[in-house]
C-alpha cells in the first residue's frame, strides 16, 4: 500500500473514532441531562456545561434525530447552570444584582418609551413587568427591560454588577447565561415563548431573586419595632 493511502486510511479511521467518541458523549449527556431535568438530581454538572457549550450544535442535531424536542439541550444548559450557581447567587447582595426582561412580555397596549438603557416602564399593570420591577427594586436591584441582545452588550458595559436574572426562551435563555457566566446567571423561562405578550410565571421569578425571604424579614422587622414602641408606652408603676 502507497504512503498517501496508508495516510488517507488513517485520517479516516481517526475521523469514524471521533464520530463514535462525540456520539457517546452526546448520550451521556443526554442520560445526565435527562436525569436532572425529570428527577432533579444533577450528576458531572462540569461535564453536561461541557458537552451543551463545547457540542452545542451537534447536541441539539442529535436530540432531533432522536425525534425529541432540541429545546431540551437549552432546557438542561439553563438547569445546570441554575444549581450551579445558586449557592453563589444567594451570597451577592440585591445591590450587586440585575434583572434583564425581555421587552415581549409587554401588553399590546403598552405604551412605555425606550430610552439608551431599555423601555422605560411606567407601572401600567397591564403585563409582569411592572410587578417585578415593583418588588426587586426596593430589594435593591436594577430591572432592565430589553428589546434585543445589542442592548444586553450595552447593559453589561455600562453597570457594575456581579449577578444577573435572566428571564427569556430556551434559546436566548441559554446562550445569555453561557456568555455571563461569570456574573453566577440565574434563568427563568418564558411560559409560552414567543415574540409578543408572552407569559412569565412571576411568583418563579420572586422566588430566585430572593423575595419571599426579603418580605418575611421585612415583616418580623416591622412586628419588633411595633413591639418597642408598646413597650415605650407602658408606663412604670408607682
Amino acid at each position: 500500500m502507497l504512503l498517501h493511502e496508508q495516510a488517507f486510511q488513517l485520517i479516516g479511521e481517526g475521523i469514524v473514532l471521533l464520530v463514535f467518541l462525540i456520539v457517546i458523549i452526546l448520550i451521556i449527556g443526554l442520560i445526565l441531562g435527562f436525569i436532572l431535568v425529570r428527577r432533579n438530581k444533577m450528576l458531572f454538572p462540569s461535564l453536561i456545561i461541557f458537552i451543551v457549550n463545547v457540542l452545542y450544535s451537534p447536541f441539539k442535531s442529535f436530540v432531533g434525530l432522536l425525534g425529541l424536542d432540541d429545546a431540551l439541550v437549552d432546557n438542561i444548559g439553563i438547569e445546570v447552570r441554575n444549581k450551579v450557581n445558586k449557592s453563589k447567587f444567594d451570597e451577592i447582595p440585591p445591590e450587586d444584582k440585575i434583572i434583564v426582561l425581555p421587552h415581549c412580555l409587554r401588553s399590546a397596549q403598552c405604551e412605555a418609551s425606550l430610552k439608551e438603557t431599555g423601555i422605560k416602564c411606567t407601572y401600567c399593570g397591564k403585563c409582569a413587568i411592572g410587578i417585578i420591577k415593583e418588588k426587586a427594586e426596593p430589594m435593591g436591584y436594577k430591572v432592565f427591560i430589553v428589546p434585543g441582545s445589542s442592548f444586553v452588550k450595552k447593559i453589561v458595559q455600562q453597570n457594575k454588577f456581579k449577578g444577573v436574572v435572566g428571564v427569556a426562551c430556551h434559546v436566548d435563555l441559554n446562550q445569555t447565561m453561557m456568555a455571563l457566566e461569570k456574573f453566577s446567571p440565574q434563568g427563568v423561562l418564558l411560559s409560552p415563548s414567543g415574540c409578543f405578550e408572552t407569559k412569565v410565571d412571576v411568583s418563579k421569578v420572586l422566588e430566585t431573586i430572593g423575595y419571599y425571604e426579603f418580605r418575611d424579614e421585612q415583616k418580623k422587622q416591622l412586628n419588633d419595632s411595633e413591639a418597642i414602641d408598646d413597650d415605650l408606652e407602658i408606663k412604670p408603676s408607682k
